[in-house]
């Protein structure tokens, strides 16, 4: 099997469910996107939180799809950076305990990444994220051999602020004979990053995974529009809608794929990094394209239905045997 690995903000999240959204307006952070937020801003948050029954995760895009890929059985590892401190060793501990390989660099100036997670009564979340220690990975920081021996690289689009080390991480990977999967991330971040985001898609990205937000905001089209649009650009276009399902091109191949049904959606973390762990994962198994978007499906229907990203063994053993079904039709 294809060996897999993550490109991300090393994260911690701290996560806590809202009674109502008021807190939201009252912290400046529009419901449903993820906002870069300051030391000052990040203290205030964490006196909201001291007041409020939070739980912890590991987070960041590329990290929870490389965290869905391991419970899968996938061969994965996960380059990032964290502080040298409790949020960075439990980030580490994580990693360990998933038999996902360790590329993690150390900042000894800034403390770990921390996303705070919002998660509304309707499942929506919303981040205000502190990068810390994840934003000073830096394009000296990779290497060649940091690649070597992977198939796959899942880059998050959140890492888009630094347009130098993307592009060395992008060249490394190609010069080790990766194939490129990049997730948009977020509308806001896409909004903000038009150009650079379309020279990535254009020039060296293999595999495109959006929401509808993310793809209207690159193409300006609805969601069977944007499809069109972004696979003539990569290999692999898909664009996600929720509870609608999924839309996937590979060339003049087109499909669609339903969401699986969903009694109560608890948080929506996560549900598109589960996807992409769960359509990467058929991909690296060679699986058609409708079962690979089948697995997506299963995993993010699936991690909607808890709080952060970690689900127990019970869940996962469930998933399991709903992916054999899906692999005996």
């Amino acid at each position: 099997m294809d060996k897999i690995i993550g490109l991300g903000n090393a994260l911690v999240d701290v996560l806590a469910t809202l009674e109502d959204d008021t807190l939201l307006d009252e912290m400046d952070l529009p419901k449903g996107s993820m906002q870069l937020i300051d030391d000052a801003k990040l203290q205030q948050i964490n006196s909201k939180f001291s007041q409020m029954k939070t739980h912890l995760a590991t987070g960041g895009s590329a990290g929870n799809a490389v965290l869905g890929l391991a419970c899968l059985g996938a061969a994965t590892g996960f380059i990032g950076k964290v502080g040298n401190d409790h949020y960075g060793n439990f980030f580490r501990e994580n990693l360990k305990k998933n038999t996902i390989e360790d590329k993690l660099l150390i900042s000894e100036q800034l403390p770990s990444g921390i996303a705070s997670t919002f998660i509304s009564q309707d499942g929506e979340r919303t981040f205000g994220t502190y990068l810390g220690a994840a934003s000073s990975l830096k394009a000296e920081d990779l290497t060649l051999d940091m690649f070597k021996g992977y198939s796959y690289l899942f880059i998050e689009g959140y890492l888009v602020q630094d347009h130098e080390m993307i592009l060395h991480a992008i060249e490394l990977a190609k010069e080790a004979g990766l194939q490129v999967c990049l997730d948009m991330a977020s509308y806001n971040i896409v909004a903000n990053d038009l150009e650079f985001f379309s020279l990535l898609i254009n020039k060296y990205v293999d595999i495109v995974f959006a929401n509808e937000e993310e793809a209207k905001a690159f193409t300006g089209e609805e969601p069977e529009d944007a499809l069109r649009i972004i696979g003539k650009m990569c290999s692999i276009a898909i664009v996600k809608v929720g509870a609608n399902g999924s839309y996937i091109r590979k060339g003049t191949e087109e499909i669609k794929v339903s969401a699986i049904p969903v009694e109560k959606v608890v948080d929506t973390t996560g549900a598109g990094d589960y996807f992409a762990s769960g359509f990467l994962y058929g991909l690296t198994c060679g699986y058609s394209l409708e079962k690979c978007a089948k697995i997506g499906s299963i995993l993010s229907g699936n991690v909607i239905q808890v709080i952060g990203t970690s689900m127990s063994k019970e869940r996962w053993d469930e998933i399991k045997l709903n992916i054999n079904k899906v692999l005996a039709e």
